[in-house]
């Protein structure tokens, strides 16, 4: 079985770091390349971490990025108080700017990106930030990348402490306990984060029949054990 050599975004919001985390413990991945415009906060020997303000200029990386086999881009924003040009530069621009890179130095990788659900893939609905993530979802997967997989959470159950620096902080200490409930209602709309993450170094070492994944799919892949 070939080692993952992985590049993650965001890991300094909750997504990510739960990704970082389990990359960092799970023995199927060998090199881990963080991204971030400020410290995520870990030291390993897996880890090597970059701080690079600039997500619009990668010139100065290219060599650094090279040689890497899958990347988890688990950078995000919310679309609060953002118009859609504002927000699709953050997201669309952004992401695709990042992964076009990427995918000139490392073309056969598998690149995994964070959306939600809910995304919109016409790109045609009325909700703004739905249309904007499916545009940013179906040109992630016009990139010559080997594979591409767009992950749609919808609930995310974390299983770090959380930070007080870290924006889900304020909004889970007092919705937390709706955890519980949204899983004995629909148990396809809440996922661990440990989960979560389990499911991208799996589908980036076995794939999936899917480009598109939801929660039950990404249940599936967390304990597909390559």
């Amino acid at each position: 079985m070939n080692k993952l050599r992985v590049i993650i975004t965001g890991a300094t919001g909750m997504v990510g770091e739960g990704v970082l985390y389990e990359c960092l413990h799970d023995e199927k991945v060998d090199k881990v390349l963080v991204i971030t415009r400020k410290p995520s906060g870990y030291l390993h020997p897996k880890l090597t971490e970059i701080i690079h303000s600039d997500f619009a200029d990668l010139s100065s990386l290219k060599e650094s990025l090279a040689g890497y086999n899958a990347c988890y881009f688990c950078l995000g924003v919310t679309s609060l108080g953002k118009n859609e040009p504002e927000y699709t530069k953050l997201t669309y621009t952004l992401t695709v700017n990042f992964a076009s890179t990427l995918a000139s130095l490392n073309p056969g990788m598998t690149f995994c990106y964070v959306s939600g659900a809910g995304t919109d893939s016409s790109e045609k609905g009325r909700t703004m930030w739905a249309r904007v993530k499916g545009k940013t979802e179906n040109d992630l997967m016009k990139l010559p990348f080997g594979k591409v997989y767009n992950f749609r959470p919808a609930g995310i159950k974390p299983f770090l402490p959380l930070k007080p620096s870290q924006t889900f902080y304020n909004t889970y200490k007092y919705v937390g306990w709706l955890f519980p409930l949204m899983k004995a209602i629909n148990s396809d709309f809440v996922i661990e984060l440990k989960d979560l993450a389990a499911s991208m170094i799996n589908v980036s070492l076995i794939g999936y029949s899917k480009n598109i994944l939801e929660v039950k799919d990404l249940k599936i892949l967390a304990h597909a054990y390559p």
